[in-house]
């Protein structure tokens, strides 16, 4: 491995939806760069980013891999992605990793819901995007409508830096070359169009571009970079992965048009708890360490794998780091580049790279690495994730394996930030939640294979809510003498609605001593035991204001016990008076079918006490039909949608908001409960 500086790295993150090629792009990339030899495929399981024994046995990315390129004097790190909507969280927590988003399509498939999903997560973040055309030699395919699609979907801005040519078996250069033949359009407009849309951002270079005609890539390259930051300029590219068809020029354009780490937009670094911007966070590597570990892995031989982006600073194998706000340091020992599954030790990282820490216990996603003290309050903002809410309760089968059971959950929600494990206490069930059926059956697949526990399963308990409806109070004396000092309390709750979302408030308006100042964190306690218990239905509460104004104590039984249990019942009393509802979980669904089913579908979701919102007609007679649904509703949704659509349909969704339930399963939850109680 060469030596490189910041100035000679590019990183690139390809995303897109599954089957859109990512994996085999990654295979001709490093095969075209001579990395490898010979290219594996995804059907053979033999490639370098797909090594993991479930995803060669899929056919399909389940984890996000890093691969390293050295071209043309410049350092390529490339990560590859998952597509299938329930990976989703792999692929996003990876996104901070990198300067550039690579969108990849399928061009027989077209704009799919994935691809939609990954180009806003990205503009979001402010980050640079080009959208890659895979798959341009496919069969009865129209690339000059796809391409109208994009522009059409994205913007204007989306504007083609080459074509394809000679019925896609090769891509001509639409950047540094003015002249050529392309199958649609042509090489002469595409050139003009990008570099008009190139120079709109620089006035100076504007004036000369209108005076001289023409202005040389030399001219270009501070303005294209700064169009790309600013989501002026959207590179189009086009390639055949399978063929190799446009994987030099692909090679190329990130080499010589894609952000270095110095040229990219600042990362969204913030301090403290009030999230204000940090500044000065720039990639030196003369400064302090700043790092950011944006993947967890587990090796079988190695142990627990750390990726992390360094951000300043330069990182030796004898470089003491802190995680977070930690005041022990560890020493880095042993220093990696990762190329799919293979650790390569390398001396010095520099700020820009990538690169992976090994058997450090407390590293995990999201976690900042740093060498100096006064930077523990620094943080990246946070991806904004999906939330789990498929779930599964799981016990082991076999007994006394409960504990290797949470051993191995706990690995794999330390590498799958989508991946969630709940202990519902009242229903005594542990939960593995994650985004879909496909998620939590690979999730026990590694459990089984990898970790060797198998597990049977049953459908969790709906995560309800509780809140109420109306102001009320509640009142409550503990009394207890059983010889020696006894307990005494009494306390006085008023409690209230508040807007949905906005959780749990409580408020001290104690006067003159009545309640001690020691004794007002107990009467917070038992209120919470109780708000977290649930009061009518067993579930959580949610969005209430708890205000404790007044109570009495006594100098000598008066005590901590006291009133956490006076707390408790005081607020009980004050919810039975506040006309309590139970809430359901509401999700935003989406599901995308061919369009002879999407009668079938609509109806179907209305069944479910769903509400339709929205259809959009997509590429290769499929829609995609948005809407809300009760998340209890969507318990077998799954097998039901595959029956319906031939195996063709897919669905994602995540959580809207909280609305009541229907007063007659408010019964049936109420009188449960109650059931359980006696």
């Amino acid at each position: 491995m060469s030596e490189y500086t910041t100035n000679d790295i590019r990183n690139v993150a390809l995303v897109g939806h599954a089957g859109s090629g990512k994996t085999a792009l990654t295979e001709a990339l490093l095969h075209t760069a001579g990395v490898i030899q010979h290219t594996g495929s995804v059907e053979k399981g033999n490639t370098i980013s797909d090594s993991d024994p479930l995803e060669q046995r899929h056919h399909h990315s389940l984890r996000s891999s890093v691969v390293n390129i050295d071209y043309d004097a410049r350092h390529i790190n490339l990560i590859d992605t998952p597509g299938y909507p329930d990976f989703v969280g792999q692929t996003l927590s990876v996104l901070p990793a990198v300067e550039t988003v690579a969108v990849v399509i399928n061009a027989t498939a077209g704009i799919q819901t994935m691809t939609r999903r990954l180009m806003e997560a990205a503009k979001a973040r402010q980050q640079c995007r080009m959208i890659i055309v895979n798959h341009i030699d496919g069969e009865r395919i129209d690339l000059e409508k796809l391409y109208s699609d994009i522009r059409q979907n994205f913007g204007d801005e989306c504007l083609a830096i080459n074509l394809p040519a000679q019925g896609g078996t090769s891509v001509v250069d639409c950047f540094f070359n003015p002249t050529g033949e392309a199958d649609f359009s042509s090489v002469e407009k595409a050139h003009t169009a990008v570099i008009d849309q190139t120079v709109e951002v620089d006035e100076d270079l504007m004036e000369a571009y209108l005076e001289q005609g023409e202005v040389g890539p030399d001219q270009l390259h501070d303005a294209f970079e700064k169009a790309l930051r600013e989501g002026h300029l959207v590179p189009v590219c086009f390639v055949s992965a399978a063929k190799s068809v446009g994987i030099k020029e692909l090679l190329e354009a990130i080499t010589k048009l894609m952000p270095n780490p110095a040229e990219g937009n600042v990362p969204p670094f913030v301090r403290g708890k009030e999230g204000k911007d940090a500044e000065n966070i720039k990639p030196d590597p003369n400064a302090h360490v700043i790092g950011h570990v944006f993947k967890v892995a587990f090796d079988p031989y190695v142990g627990k794998l750390g990726l992390f982006r360094i951000h300043q600073g330069t990182v030796t194998k004898d470089t003491e780091l802190l995680i977070d706000d930690a005041r022990k340091a560890f020493k880095v020992g042993h220093l990696f580049k990762m190329q799919g599954d293979k650790h390569v030790e390398i001396p010095t990282g520099v700020p820009g790279d990538l690169c992976t820490l090994a058997k450090v216990a407390d590293v995990h996603l999201d976690s900042i690495l740093h060498d100096a003290h006064d930077e523990d309050d620094l943080r990246l903002k946070p991806i904004n994730l999906p939330m789990p809410l498929a779930g599964l309760a799981v016990k082991p089968k076999k007994r006394g394996e409960e504990q290797k059971l949470a051993e191995a959950m706990d690995k794999m929600a330390q590498e799958d930030p989508c991946l969630k494990i709940e202990r519902d206490a009242s229903a005594n069930e542990t939960v593995l939640r994650g985004l879909g059926e496909l998620h939590l059956r690979t999730a026990l697949e590694r459990m089984e294979e990898i970790y060797n526990v198998t597990v049977d399963t049953k459908p969790p308990t709906i995560p309800y809510r509780e809140t109420v409806t109306k102001k009320a109070e509640g009142h409550h004396r503990h009394k207890k003498q059983s010889g020696g000092a006894g307990q005494f309390g009494e306390v006085f709750i008023r409690i209230e609605p508040l807007q949905r979302g906005a959780g749990f408030e409580f408020v001290d308006k104690v006067v003159g001593g009545v309640i001690p100042n020691t004794f007002i964190p107990s009467v917070e306690k038992g209120v919470r035991q109780a708000y977290e218990g649930g009061a009518i239905a067993g579930f959580p509460m949610q969005d209430i204001q708890v205000t404790v104004y007044d109570g009495k104590h006594h100098a000598v039984d008066s005590n901590e016990i006291s009133f956490v249990t006076a707390g408790r019942k005081a607020f009980v009393q004050a919810v039975a008076n506040a006309k309590p509802i139970v809430l359901e979980p509401i999700v935003d669904i989406e599901v995308t079918v061919p369009s002879d089913n999407m009668g079938d579908i609509t109806g179907d979701l209305s069944s479910r006490r769903g509400r339709v919102s929205n259809t959009d007609v997509l590429t290769g007679g499929m829609v995609c039909i948005g809407g809300q649904v009760p998340l209890a509703e969507l318990a077998d949704y799954q097998s039901k949608l595959k029956s319906m659509t031939g195996g063709e349909g897919s669905y994602t969704m995540r959580l809207s908001h909280y609305d009541p339930i229907p007063a007659n399963l408010q019964k049936e939850l109420v009188k449960r409960f109650e059931n359980r109680e006696d």
